[in-house]
Order: structure tokens, then sequence, then C-alpha cells
């Protein structure tokens, strides 16, 4: 799958990553997906040296977050959407892709300027009051410079790294091949599903490249939280953001793990985790449109007891259907019904996974067991979004990707919640909207427009039945009906049937050539016809010769195929 590689710079950046994952102890899952044989045919060798296997090196999961690291920013990017699949890695690999940071030198202002001011249609210093061309933050998709409008209002300008897209849409290209041969070859990582995660990890890296798309975000979740004073979301400047500029207000706060200055501010911490889970349970468990990113370099204290969020490049949305599951799982899982929890477990499983229901009944139960007559207060709704991870990584299920956001958003937020406040309580803020999200399930009209729905659907279907049947029907009278039964793991084997066969005929055809020229050769006598004859010979000989190095080159091909 790799020869269809479509350009040389790919094939660079090809033999750059190999080179980087040997390096890193990764040889072996580099010849496994075949990326050594596609490089050596196409003219670029590597070889894996048996000094890097053999002397010590850090733990894997250490030497995969290096690896990354050196890779760029879009295998940086991937690492942090992994760190967010706790369902699919254990702990100790999550927290430390979880030390993956953005952080990479700035670009000097002269490199960003002739794309500003082709952004901006005019120069910085024409359209700003001042803009200070030392960066205020720079990260691998973008830099942040201050700036202030001419009233002297201060404002931020997020510029796009020039190139980083095509830097980054190579790379997906390569990620998806890799995931797609990995899915086919590598059997004990098919059940991650790595398609799916590769997809994920690209329709998200793209929406966060587009600075347009990151502010409608930030103004939809502006527009669910107003007349609410308690959180600041910086206004846009729309004249002059596009899809590699975003010009927002700047926000004045103490950063999220800047709690000494929260203390020296005279905030109250307790107020301020309440306000903050309160703010993140509500975008979730009833709007479906969360912040998916909230590290602390993305959360602010304000001065007046605010709470300000920034960068909304990265959003989860999760659906009615999916928030009342979720709502479902938590109350089933602090009111001990084991068997709602593998309900909506199985339900979030897909319909060809491999499960064990009588061992995943018998997992949540101990699970729920478990927590059987803790007190609300005392219950970690963390660590019990971690037991269920847990669970599921053991009877080989995967949450879908809404859900994996989801969690990780509830994880790092009960974490900062306990960082300002250790008597943190997040199951007490959780439980109003669990029980509003339960009694909305069954409220008159979400009951009435489930049934509008049952009921559009029923005639849906009764209305096209007959049309279905009479065209199923013409089909067979026609002769055009068929039956295709397609099994996958014999195509491999026919077409070794197929090769031997090949090889076969073509040993026939070179022995009878050999024969038939030795029976020439010996009834050679003298005169023209001789000659004739002879040259006949030699060129069955020499047509003998040909084929047999082509049955001993297609041998060794196949061989290094496998």
């Amino acid at each position: 799958m790799w020869e269809t590689i479509g350009t040389v710079r790919d094939l660079g950046r090809l033999q750059e990553i190999a080179s980087i994952l040997i390096r890193f102890g990764f040889g072996e899952f580099v010849q496994r997906i075949g990326l050594v044989g596609a490089l050596e045919r196409a003219g670029r060798l590597l070889h894996i040296g048996q000094h890097h296997e053999e002397r010590e090196r850090p733990e894997p999961a250490v030497r995969f977050r290096q690896a990354l690291q050196e890779l760029g920013p879009t295998f940086v990017k991937f690492g942090q959407v992994l760190a967010t699949r706790i369902d699919l890695l254990p702990p100790e690999w999550v927290a430390e892709l979880g030390k993956l940071q953005n952080a990479v030198p700035a670009l000097g202002w002269e490199e960003i300027r002739p794309q500003l001011v082709e952004d901006l249609g005019a120069e910085p210093e024409e359209v700003f009051a001042r803009v200070e061309k030392e960066p205020l933050a720079a990260a691998s998709l973008a830099q942040t410079h201050r700036a202030w409008l001419e009233d002297g209002s201060p404002v931020v300008l997020k510029v796009r790294r020039p190139g980083i897209r095509e830097v980054v849409e190579a790379d997906l290209r390569l990620m998806m091949r890799a995931a797609e041969i990995i899915q086919s070859q590598v059997p004990d990582l098919r059940r991650y599903r790595p398609t799916g995660v590769v997809q994920q990890f690209a329709s998200s890296l793209r929406a966060e490249l587009d600075f347009a798309g990151e502010c409608r975000n930030a103004e939809r979740i502006a527009e669910n939280f107003a007349g609410d004073a308690r959180l600041a979301i910086p206004g846009i400047h729309w004249h002059w953001t596009c899809e590699r500029l975003n010009v927002q207000d700047f926000m004045d706060g103490i950063a999220g793990n800047e709690l000494a200055i929260v203390d020296a501010a005279g905030l109250d911490r307790h107020e301020l985790a309440r306000t903050g889970a309160d703010l993140v349970l509500k975008m979730v468990l009833e709007d479906g449109l969360f912040h998916a990113d909230p590290h602390p370099g993305n959360i602010f204290y304000l001065y007046d007891g605010r709470i300000g969020l920034i960068d909304f490049g990265m959003v989860g949305r999760v659906g009615e259907r999916r928030r009342q599951q979720v709502a479902q799982l938590l109350h089933g899982m602090v009111s001990q019904d084991a068997e709602a929890v593998a309900d909506i477990l199985l339900d979030w499983t897909d319909g060809d996974a491999d499960v064990e229901e009588g061992r995943l009944q018998t997992d949540v139960d101990a699970l729920v067991d478990q927590y059987r007559g803790v007190p609300l207060k005392e219950l970690r709704m963390g660590q019990m979004l971690l037991d269920v991870s847990a669970m599921l990584r053991r009877n080989r299920l995967t949450l879908p990707p809404d859900l994996a956001l989801m969690i990780k958003a509830f994880l790092t937020l009960e974490g900062l919640g306990r960082q300002l406040d250790p008597d943190f309580d997040m199951a007490s803020e959780a439980q109003p909207y669990l029980e509003r999200a339960l009694m909305q399930r069954y409220s008159p009209a979400a009951v009435a427009r489930r049934g509008r729905r049952t009921v559009s659907g029923m005639l849906d279907l009764v209305g096209s039945l007959p049309r279905d049947l009479r065209r199923l029907m013409q089909a067979a009278r026609r002769g055009r009906l068929r039956t295709q039964v397609e099994i996958t793991s014999l195509k491999a084997f026919g077409d070794q049937i197929n090769s031997a066969a090949n090889r076969l005929t073509v040993g026939v055809i070179t022995a009878a050539l050999i024969i038939g020229s030795s029976i020439v050769t010996n009834a050679v006598g003298g005169g023209i016809s001789s000659r004739g004859l002879m040259a006949l010979g030699v060129m069955g000989f020499i047509g003998a010769t040909l084929s047999g190095v082509w049955i001993v080159f297609s041998i060794w091909r196949s061989g290094r195929r496998k």
C-alpha cells in the first residue's frame, strides 16, 4: 500500500518518520507495516541496527512520547488526541502522552508579516494603533501577538504558522495509509480501529486549522450562556478574522494553574471550583457543545470572580440521545443498577464487536458493587470513569469518539476543581444535571417528539414497501437478482493458488523447450537446413533460460513480499 505514495516530498517525509521511529526503538513496528521494504524499493535504504535494541532505553510510553515530539506538530497533536482515549490506552500511557506540549520556538516577525498583511488587507501598523512584535505565546500551529485598537482596547492576534497546512496534510496522508495497513495486517491492533482514530483526528486537526471555525464555536458557546455573568469568552473582531487569523479581545486574568496568584487576589477557591463545574456540566449535559481542551492554559480566573475560556479549536458535541445515555450510566453507577450500566455499554459498541456479554455483566456487577454504600460526597467521579474505561479495555470494547472527549473533559475538570478546593465534590455538583437529563427523557415534549419520529418512520417504511417489493420482483424476473458471498480471508489463498499455477505452467513450458531444443540440436546434420535447425534449437534454449530466470525471480519476489 505504500507504493501509492504520490510525491517525492511524501517519500522524503516517510523516510524521516521511519528513521525517527527506528531510532526510538520501534524498528519492529516499522518492519511489520512494510515501511522498510517500500523505502528500499524506492532507493532509500534503512538499516535497523541491533544496537538500538540492546542499549538501555526508557519505558515504551516515554519513548513513544519522545518520538511524537520529534516528529513534529501533526504527531504532537495526534498524541494529545490519544491522551483523551482512556478507553484505548492504559493510565500510564495516557499520563505520559498528557505531557506533550505545543510550545515550540516562535517564528520571527518578518516571517509571519507577509501572511498577516495578506489577511488584514493592509500593513498591521495601519490597522492597529500598536502591535507587539514579540509573541505572547507560540504553539505548533500558531502564535499569538498582542495589539491595541485605535480606541486603546487590547486585542490578541492569533496567526497561523505559514505553510503549516501543507505539512499537516502530508502527514495525515501518511498516517491514514499506515492506519489502513495496521488494520488489515496487524490483528493485535485491529480492535482499536486505527482508521477510525485517524479519521477522527484528521477531522479535529483540520477544524483546529480553521481559525474562523474556532471563533464560530466560541460564539455558539457564548450564546448558550447569554445572561450568565459567571463565564467570560473573548469577543471576536470578525472584520479581520479569517481562516488563518483570529483577532479577539485580550483577556486579563490569572492562568488556571497559578493558584498562589489566585490567593493573593483574594478569590474564593471553593466558589471558583463550583462555578467551573457548573459551567462545564451545563455545556456537556444540557447544551451538548463543550470546550474539549480545558487545560490550565485555556482557563483564566478573572479578578471579578468570573471564569474565562479561550481557544475553542477543539470542541466536543454530544447529541440528546448520548447525553441521556451518559446520565443513565452515571446514575446507574451511583444507584447500583448494574444491568442498566451493562445495557448502555453494549449499546455503545459496534454490532460486530467480539463481546462476551456474560463476562461483561460480571465485570459490571463487580464494578458497581465496588461503589455500593459510598456516600455521594466521597464518590470520585473521575476515578469511577477511569474504572469504567479499564473495564472496557478488558472486554475489548472502545468508546465512541465523542464520549472519549467528554470523559477526558470530566477528568480534567475534576482535577482542576480539586486543585482549587481539595474538598471539591464533583458527584454532588453533577447530580442535579443528571436528574434533569433523566427527567427530560420522559417529559411530555420529549415523549411527543419521539412518538412523532417513530410514527413518521413507520409511515415512510409502509409507504416505500410496495415499491421496494415491486423492484425486487422485477429484478428476480429479469434474472438480475444476485446473491454475493465474499470471504475476504480466501482471497489471498486464491491469489497464491493462481500464482503457483502460473509458475507450474511456465515450468512445464520451460521443460518442453529444453527437451525439444535438445532433440533438434542432436538431429542437426550438414547443409542450410541444419543451420536453421541449430538456430531454432539455440532460440529454444534461450527461451528456456529466460523462463527459468522468471520463475526464480517470481519466487524471490514472493518471499520478499511476505
